[in-house]
């Protein structure tokens, strides 16, 4: 039976909740990480096989992702990884340029001096033009994850993430581009200068830009650099 450490110190048992949560969770960080794909088949047996548990909490854990929308039923192919198609991207970032302008203008209101210097840290701690794109990746959804609690707004907070957790079909980080990264860094330096000088309009105006900008390397990527200036999209 499997065991887990207790808030004392001692041990405690394991339960099928706990097994469920931990499958979700190692499941969903695999979708994040692009080791399950879009379009990829998922079979339950093929899951707990990877993740060496027994069928019920992995049961458990894709009914839940199917809830988040990460998975989805295709007819003749089952269970597989839901694919985001243009108006679905479209939609995204969208949303994702209301409610991070949203919460970038919360923060500007409501960051204290210590989440202010968080944000001003993980800048610092940039991995520079030479790292991989996952590295870059990393430390964008790190200075995004600051930003949303720098909000005081435990709503926004639990939406965003949802949103974050639907960006993960979308594949390779559009931090993969050339020249990206460097616009990116400048792009969130503004939105903690804003921030730190408690201007709330200049807050939410750099984030939304932000995200426009992300949304315009999206296209490029999926469509090719023409698109990004079509009509379609919402920049």
């Amino acid at each position: 039976m499997a065991i887990a450490r207790g808030n004392g110190g001692g041990e405690a048992v394991e339960g099928p909740e706990s097994r469920g949560e931990i499958a979700y969770a190692r499941l969903k960080e695999s979708i994040q990480a692009g080791e399950l794909k879009p379009g990829q088949r998922i079979r339950e047996i093929e899951m707990a096989d990877r993740l060496k548990m027994s069928r019920t909490p992995v049961r458990e854990a894709l009914r839940r992702l199917e809830a988040d929308g990460l998975l989805t039923f295709a007819p003749y192919r089952g269970m597989v990884i839901a694919e985001l198609d243009h108006q679905a991207v479209m939609e995204l970032y969208q949303m994702r340029e209301v409610l991070e302008g949203t919460a970038a203008g919360l923060a500007a209101r409501h960051a204290s001096e210590a989440e202010i210097t968080v944000l001003r840290d993980i800048m610092a701690s940039d991995p520079g033009d030479d790292a991989e794109p996952y590295r870059h990746a990393q430390h964008n959804r790190q200075f995004h994850g600051a930003l949303y609690r720098a909000a005081h707004n435990r709503y926004l907070l639990k939406t965003l993430n949802v949103l974050r957790d639907a960006m993960a079909l979308l594949g390779s980080t559009t931090l993969s581009l050339t020249g990206r990264s460097d616009t990116a860094r400048e792009e969130h330096a503004a939105i903690v200068e804003a921030i730190e000088a408690h201007d709330v309009q200049a807050a939410e105006t750099a984030a939304r830009a932000h995200i426009r900008a992300a949304q315009r390397a999206r296209i490029r990527i999926m469509f090719g650099d023409g698109a990004a200036d079509a009509p379609h999209s919402p920049v």
